[in-house]
């Protein structure tokens, strides 16, 4: 038998190093080649490694949250054959998995209903320790982490105790406690939610925003979006509220081309650029991702409409490229139903700009002689304070306002 170290691949042009998002072995598992092994990431793609052997898994070269080197040891095999290491340090053979003894509860066999050996018993209010593949696990399985005995150091509860556990039937569901809940659990912000944080941190920190927000009549706009609907059902993509508000855009940075730019910090340098790259804000389940439309002012309303389809559905499903997440001039933001009245969207650092789209909903509005209702919808858009100047930010919104309520002059050549 021999060791075969697994080394983090080269997993983009340029990059140092990439962090550990997950794990999906652990050690004592048996993996077959091109099993994946891990997630990492980088910049905000998240990348699957496999595996290039198959054999049991001895050690896991980090931690989730962990910044790992390109070409750095991620996760060290036991292989048929000699393997690719001939000689390791003795402090790397110690962490090995054992076999199944009553000092190796990692690997007990959960086909008994007896709970793993030396289980340590907490006291209430202590949070029970486990990696986030465990924690994840227990709530997919309904368990209490904080029911569950754990067999590792300082009560850690393992892939083997939560087993024990469920094997046992003591899952107590339904159990219903009255007492005060003191318990505090500590969640690490890694991967995509890491992203977010640095990014969001970053914007506030360097960009003093000003925020208007207007109100907008929608009716004609959403009369004339179901009959484009209906019109072409079947034949073309169906058209949201993003299109029109996007070439409303792409018309609003014609007549004012300093907001659909790039603000370089460092060297004080504004980049304005000719094509309109719109990025969309996308919640995804690892966060909120902004993959960009290049080029909008050359699409038609249903070439960008499937572009947004293609871009929202990619970065759900976690195949978005990489390309696909950068060069973004402005950014669009919605919480669609959940909209509230009015919101104060960040700006997606180092753009100038930002749309935030509101609750669309009827409400009276007075004409002059009487309330009537009305189909109304607010904009909330923040812009860069130290190049953008509260009149020119005033002027961008009201064109906004104007081309959605009169949506025929989208479509007018200037």
């Amino acid at each position: 038998m021999g060791v075969f170290a697994i080394r983090l691949p080269d997993v983009g042009e340029g990059i140092a190093q990439a962090e550990l998002t997950e794990w999906h072995v652990k050690p004592g598992d048996i993996v077959r080649e091109d099993d994946v092994l891990a997630d990492v990431m980088t910049d905000k793609a998240t990348v699957e490694v496999p595996s290039s052997a198959s054999g049991k898994v001895l050690e896991l070269g980090g931690d989730v949250g962990d910044m790992i080197p390109i070409g750095a040891v991620l996760i060290r095999i036991e292989v048929e054959g000699e393997g690719n290491e001939k000689e390791r340090p003795e402090a790397q053979k110690a962490a090995e998995p054992v076999e199944v003894t009553e000092s190796a509860p990692e690997t007990v066999d959960v086909s008994s209903t007896q709970p793993p050996p030396a289980q340590v018993q907490r006291t209430n209010g202590t949070k029970p320790l486990a990696s986030p593949s465990v924690r994840a696990r227990a709530r997919e399985e309904g368990v209490d982490l904080r029911q569950v005995p754990g067999s590792g150091p300082a009560g850690r509860i393992s892939h083997a105790d939560l087993d024990a556990w469920i094997a046992s039937g003591d899952i107590r569901q339904g159990a219903v406690t009255r007492g005060r809940n003191t318990g505090v659990e500590e969640v690490r912000v890694v991967g995509m939610r890491r992203k977010i944080a640095e990014k969001m941190a970053v914007s506030n920190r360097q960009i003093p925003h000003i925020t208007i927000v207007e109100e907008v009549e929608m009716a004609a706009l959403e009369d004339l979006r179901a009959a484009l609907n209906a019109k072409y059902k079947g034949e073309r993509p169906k058209l949201t509220l993003l299109p029109f508000l996007m070439r409303a855009i792409v018309e609003a940075v014609r007549e004012q081309p300093e907001l659909n730019g790039r603000f370089d910090d460092e060297t004080g340098v504004i980049h304005r650029h000719g094509g309109v790259h719109i990025g969309i804000a996308t919640q995804t389940p690892h966060g909120l991702n902004v993959p960009v439309v290049h080029h909008a002012e050359a699409g038609s309303l249903w070439d960008n409409a499937a572009e947004i389809t293609r871009l929202s559905e990619a970065a759900r499903d976690g195949s978005i490229k990489r390309e696909d997440l950068s060069g973004g001039t402005i950014t669009i933001t919605s919480l669609g139903p959940l909209g509230a009245i009015a919101t104060t969207p960040i700006i997606n650092h180092p753009e100038l700009a930002i749309v935030g789209i509101n609750k669309m909903q009827v409400r009276p509005v007075w004409d002059g002689q009487q309330f009537q209702p009305r189909t109304m919808m607010n904009i909330s858009c923040s812009f860069d304070h130290r190049v953008i100047d509260g009149w020119d930010a005033a002027v961008f919104v009201q064109k906004l306002k104007s081309l959605l309520e009169n949506p025929a002059m989208l479509f007018v050549e200037g």
